[in-house]
């Protein structure tokens, strides 16, 4: 397939497909299954955007990024739209559109199945969390005796969890829901101290309108219609 550029709607209809920028091991939003795959709540709103589009889920190319590239994406014109775990800042909005909310995720705490632990008890408690992450102001302000234990990536709170070295993980709940559907043994605690809300990353520009008004019409309709809040728990999200 030749290369392809971000567009106004008019000529995405006319090449016939939509192109999208997607992460790939963030599960449930956007992963690969046991066939290698792409799949996720984020990968249901690429192919139902195309089913709008061209009365077909697959006229999608989804082009998997890292999480450095999510924005540089839209910006280069390699992508039409990112929908790949992304929340408005004033930073980014400077840089793109987004649309209405697909999803409010927010930060929330990962414990042992088997601990009973409770946000009372951590009062005093070691909580690990992501180094340089938004969740930590939030964790100081709610708890403000606890033990905050830097850690340099998710995989190194899993590890620090398991080992009893923290005894909750704080981070997006999007996140945390995926380590429950992998590994059994942890549980997360009901309560979600930040909001969140993902968006999907659109070009800026007046060319781009149209798509950018296609796309939230059909986040109204999806949340109307009950299909977007299906699909989330289908994913297993709360």
């Amino acid at each position: 397939m030749s290369p392809v550029f971000a567009a106004d709607l008019a000529t995405i209809r006319a090449r016939g497909y939509l192109t999208v920028a997607v992460r790939e091991h963030w599960r449930p939003l956007s992963f690969r299954d046991d066939t290698g795959e792409l799949v996720g709540l984020e990968v249901d709103l690429a192919r139902q955007l195309a089913q709008r589009l061209f009365n077909d889920p697959n006229a999608v190319v989804l082009e998997v990024v890292p999480n450095r590239d999510r924005l540089s994406a839209v910006l280069e014109d390699r992508v039409d739209l990112a929908i790949a775990g992304l929340t408005q800042t004033p930073e980014r909005m400077r840089l793109v559109s987004f649309s209405l909310p697909y999803y409010l995720d927010g930060a929330g705490f990962l414990v042992l199945e088997d601990r009973p632990v409770t946000l009372q008890s951590l009062a005093q408690g070691r909580i690990g969390l992501l180094q340089g992450a938004s969740t930590l102001a939030a964790v100081r302000y709610l708890l403000p005796q606890a033990q905050l234990v830097p850690l340099p990536s998710y995989q190194a709170g899993q590890g620090a969890l398991s080992q009893g070295q923290v005894d909750v993980f704080a981070g997006d709940v999007s996140t945390l829901v995926g380590w429950q559907q992998e590994q059994t043994g942890y549980r997360l605690l009901p309560t979600v101290i930040t909001a969140d809300p993902l968006a999907i990353a659109l070009p800026h520009g007046s060319q781009h309108h149209d798509l950018r008004q296609m796309v939230n019409q059909s986040l109204r309709d999806w949340h109307q219609n009950g299909w977007l809040e299906e699909r989330t728990s289908f994913w297993g999200l709360p």
